[in-house]
């Protein structure tokens, strides 16, 4: 089998050659860690031993993009505006090792989202993808490996919204203001529609996914009833249109702990999920046998062994061997790797899991 084919049956808990299994990858300071200990990019494909999946994010984002303006700066810290337009404090060594201080967000009153989502947001490929993005995206569906499309930090239906009026303002909106609550849910949807509409007239995914971002170790940051109340209509009016041109999986990118969501998704149609952080308490073996094979399980894979050694990404993988050998699972780490993990752990988990899918699949 190619990749494609590996992807496909494995979705369909067909018989497989082998299980596949993806890459993450480290953040900047990991891979700066790596090159430390010998890790030479240029000459070393880490990804090599697993399979490809040609995944696209970038062209959900504000366009144009907002300046970069530094506001401020001292020593240690950066005030600046980001990409998004949010106003951000963050530490100048290691940025990706902490988390920023949100200063201000882009949108406070629904006057100020209408002229963001008029000038940011609209639905033009050739701004986004460029002057041939036709061609870009046939030469992709050609390729044989599966093509997904997540809409990365800008499709959904909290995750986005968090972006622009910040988590604090959209949790109360909730409750405050639902009216301007659903004009901007209400106005993804219809960004995601358009923008799928022009994709899938020239190629197909094979899966689609939402970002959201919306729970965090203990919970979700709302709750499921005010999920299931103002998201899952929204969710369903992508996934049926989606669905209807023929996009066989549509799924979800949420990190924290989020079993209590998992109903809601599933009943908007949803049928993947991932990277079931295994830190913020998700086990992909209980998903598993709560929610059945009618949800698709991609991650699981706790990375926190990497750090540990060889014996403990041993076991790790042995846990995971039921769902390799079930099907419709795709194990990869339960988010991208801190700088805690070492070169040689790294390429001793990507060895050691290449050599547990072999021969490892359903039964025909």
């Amino acid at each position: 089998m190619n990749d494609l084919e590996r992807f496909r049956a494995c979705m369909k808990y067909e018989p497989m050659d082998r299980a596949p299994f993806w890459p993450w990858g480290g953040w900047p300071e990991t891979i700066e860690r790596w090159k430390n200990e010998g890790y030479n990019p240029d000459t070393l494909d880490l990804s090599v031993l697993a399979d490809t999946r040609l995944a696209y994010g970038g062209w959900f984002f504000p366009n144009p993009p907002f300046e970069k303006r530094i506001m401020g700066e001292d020593e240690k810290h950066l005030l600046y505006y980001n990409h998004e337009g949010i106003l951000m404090l963050e530490m100048k060594d290691n940025p990706y090792s902490s988390m920023p201080q949100f200063i201000k967000f882009p949108v406070e009153t629904p006057d100020e989202f209408r002229v963001f989502w008029r000038e940011r947001m609209q639905p033009d490929l050739t701004q986004r993808m460029g002057q041939d993005w036709q061609e870009k995206l046939r030469e992709i569906r050609a390729q044989p490996y599966p093509f997904i499309i997540i809409s990365d930090r800008w499709g959904g239906f909290f995750g986005p919204l968090r972006n622009m009026v910040g988590v604090e303002r959209l949790c109360e909106l909730f409750y405050d203001d639902p009216v301007f609550l659903e004009e901007m849910m209400d106005a993804n949807a219809g960004f995601i529609i358009a923008m799928m509409d022009q994709i899938l007239d020239v190629a197909v995914p094979d899966a689609f996914g939402f970002w959201e971002d919306m729970a965090y170790k203990t919970a979700p940051l709302v709750s499921p009833a005010m999920a299931r109340k103002f998201m899952l209509p929204r969710y369903q009016r992508v996934t049926e249109f989606l669905r209807g041109r023929g996009v066989q999986y549509v799924g979800i990118d949420s990190d924290g702990f989020i079993d209590s969501l998992i109903p809601v998704w599933l009943d908007a149609g949803l049928n993947f999920i991932y990277p079931f952080e295994t830190q913020a308490g998700m086990d992909v073996l209980e998903v598993r046998k709560k929610y059945g094979q009618e949800l698709r399980i991609w991650g699981g894979f706790d990375k926190r062994t990497l750090a540990q050694g060889p014996a403990a990404i041993d076991v790790e993988i042995q846990r995971l061997r039921p769902l390799m050998e079930e099907g419709g699972f795709i194990p990869h780490t339960d988010h991208s790797c801190p700088p805690d993990i070492s070169f040689a752990n790294y390429c001793y988990y990507m060895t050691r899991m290449a050599a547990a899918t072999r021969g490892v699949g359903p039964a025909s």
